[in-house]
């Protein structure tokens, strides 16, 4: 049977998919080995996988992260949380899977690792003679390089006619050689230390450097790259069955024929309602709307007084949730935005931190919702989007289109055929 090593970063919208994963794959038979921190491991183990935790180094709780004290927004933002939660914690990362993976008596087939676990770039970089495939299950918007495509982090979507490559090819400068340069700098540093030389590819193309990518989403969603460098598939979400749990009491209200509005701001950037969810709740009071909020486990006396067409839960069943919603009110947590899509539930975004804007910016592109382009919306905003999303027809056809392709994706089959390949030698075809 095969062994596949899973790796994440210890934050729950990177791990909860993998999740997904371990459990198919365990399911089948197969033995899954599960490189994740130490607050998951009941959760891994769960799957019917084995749990190896995180080196001290590389490990931390995730939802401390949006208790920290604010720190910048936009670029200069993205680039101390790459650098902080993403790059610093690689050394030890790829120590943990040089051990589990190189130096084991029983080493896996494949490693397959969430995008932003660097460490499994470093290990990428030995000769594939050294190392067994490396696959990147994605689990955040594409972010490798393309004259097709503005770079990652701007959220620009491609222009159509023939200013899209000059400019593209403009703004992929000023993103190598000024924004990122600090960060690339210190990528660099990391892979001479591991290897004697720079990364031989630039931060947002480490992608790139592995032996394949496995997408967590549709074609449809992400921006063509004709010119991509490494075979990229689309497995579409791997969507767990929620867990059961008892329906809170108003659930019957869902099926009074009234539209239903939810709206979240996932479960690491919720610490302030005020950004996203009090905003839609003020935008809606008047709205006939039943407004579903979810906390993400915050105290839902948090929110403050509750209209009479709002209804509040720290966690409810997606599962049986979104079958029920007409639109979809996020800061733009990826596999959220998935879920929706899966569901053909269009979408209103309003999201500043991490690759929450890029998911924004491709729900405009894709014609499945409003990008606000903001992570404070103002409730008049607010209000307008999500009348638009209700009453113009176009974005719930562009949303049920992106559910037709999710539909047809071959979830972790896609994923277990790309690793077959591979493990016989096979040259995967590139793009």
């Amino acid at each position: 049977m095969p062994h596949y090593l899973l790796a994440s970063v210890p934050i729950h919208g990177h791990v909860t998919p993998l999740l997904a994963i371990a459990a198919d794959l365990a399911g089948r038979g197969d033995r899954v080995t599960f490189l994740a921190g130490r607050r998951f491991a009941g959760a891994v183990t769960a799957t019917g996988a084995e749990f190896l935790p995180l080196p001290a180094d590389a490990d931390y709780d995730d939802r401390l992260l949006a208790e920290r004290k604010p720190g910048p927004g936009g670029i200069a933002g993205l680039r101390a949380d790459i650098t902080g939660t993403f790059l610093r914690p690689a050394r030890a990362q790829y120590d943990a899977l040089h051990v589990h993976a190189v130096a084991s008596s029983t080493p896996p087939d494949v490693v397959i690792a969430d995008p932003t676990f660097i460490g499994a770039a470093l290990l990428a970089g030995h000769d594939r003679e050294q190392r067994p495939p490396v696959v990147s299950a994605g689990v955040v918007p594409l972010t490798l390089s393309s004259p097709a495509v503005a770079p990652f982090g701007l959220a620009r979507a491609p222009l159509r006619g023939p200013l899209n490559r000059p400019r593209n090819a403009v703004l992929h400068a000023l993103v190598r050689r000024v924004l990122f340069a600090p960060v690339q700098a210190e990528l660099d540093a990391l892979f001479r230390a591991v290897h004697g030389r720079p990364a031989g590819a630039f931060l947002f193309d480490l992608q790139g450097t592995l032996d394949a990518v496995v997408q967590l989403s549709a074609p449809g969603f992400e921006y063509p790259r004709p010119d991509a460098g490494v075979p990229i598939r689309f497995a579409g979400p791997i969507i767990p069955a929620s867990a059961g749990g008892e329906l809170p009491p108003w659930w019957d209200e869902l099926g009074t024929g009234r539209p239903v509005v939810l709206v979240t701001q996932g479960t690491i950037a919720n610490t302030d309602p005020t950004e996203l969810i009090r905003p839609t709740i003020d935008a809606l009071a008047d709205e006939d709307a039943l407004v579903v909020v979810t906390t993400g486990g915050r105290p839902i006396a948090e929110l403050g007084a509750l209209p009479g067409n709002v209804r509040a839960a720290q966690y409810l069943p997606y599962d049986l949730l979104f079958p029920r919603l007409a639109v979809f009110v996020t800061n733009g947590g990826y596999g959220g935005v998935q879920y929706a899509l899966a569901h053909g539930v269009p979408l209103v975004v309003a999201g500043a931190t991490e690759d929450k804007p890029e998911v924004a910016a491709r729900v405009a592109w894709s014609g499945t919702g409003i990008d606000l382009r903001t992570g404070r919306p103002a409730p008049a905003a607010l209000r307008r989007a999500v009348r638009s999303v209700l009453g113009e027809p176009r974005y719930r056809s562009a949303a049920a289109r992106l559910a037709g392709e999710i539909a047809a994706a071959r979830g972790v089959d896609e994923l277990v055929e790309v690793v077959d390949a591979l493990r016989r030698g096979e040259r995967l075809p590139i793009g």
